[in-house]
């Protein structure tokens, strides 16, 4: 859904932003997936405190085809980490899309990694995690409404307010090209259908 994501946000800035939104869109698959292996899914799933993960599959150790009971008893540990990969790679690119034109690329590449880590990692623990504070109060989040949805829509508004206005100032923006946007659209709604 990322490179769809790509196309949408690509199709709707101005001409001079095409380039850096999508790069920001692909760039959440290296960066968060390199992130997710290294420590994220442990610090998102693994026994810990009610708070956060502790490190016990940190570097994907033990985690392989034998599925984990606690979270998908018929699936592969690893496939599952990888589905969960999915959630934790498109939620900052949807952030991206509130900071293009304010936010400057290598600025972008720290920001979702410390998202990464000090927010979706925490957050993922707390809902879906084994032991999480609020798994443990019965929250039912379907979907990752709280996880991806919630999480990512505010912080698009706290990023949005403390950068500023877009670089186009008091100008309107056009969108770039419909067509890109709709295509977009389309890859996303592929990819739902197709899984």
């Amino acid at each position: 859904m990322t490179p769809g994501l790509a196309f949408f946000y690509g199709g709707l800035v101005r001409d001079t932003d095409v380039i850096n939104t999508i790069k920001m869109s692909f760039v959440s698959l290296a960066v968060i997936a390199l992130e997710w292996a290294i420590v994220g899914y442990s610090l998102a799933f693994s026994n810990g405190s009610p708070f956060l993960g502790g490190l016990s599959w940190a570097g994907l150790s033990g985690v392989g085809e034998t599925p984990n009971a606690d979270y998908a008893a018929t699936v592969p540990h690893l496939a599952f980490m990888a589905y969960q990969m999915m959630f934790a790679i498109i939620t900052p690119a949807l952030i991206s899309g509130a900071i293009i034109g304010r936010m400057r690329f290598k600025t972008y590449l720290l920001f979702i990694l410390l998202w990464g880590l000090l927010i979706y990692n925490p957050l993922a623990h707390w809902v879906w995690g084994v032991g999480g504070w609020l798994r443990n109060l019965g929250t039912l989040d379907f979907a990752g409404g709280t996880v991806v949805h919630i999480s990512a829509g505010f912080s698009a508004l706290v990023a949005a307010i403390i950068l500023g206005p877009r670089e186009s100032g008091k100008h309107a923006s056009q969108p770039h090209n419909v067509t890109v946007r709709n295509l977009g659209n389309v890859t996303v709604v592929v990819r739902l259908v197709w899984f």
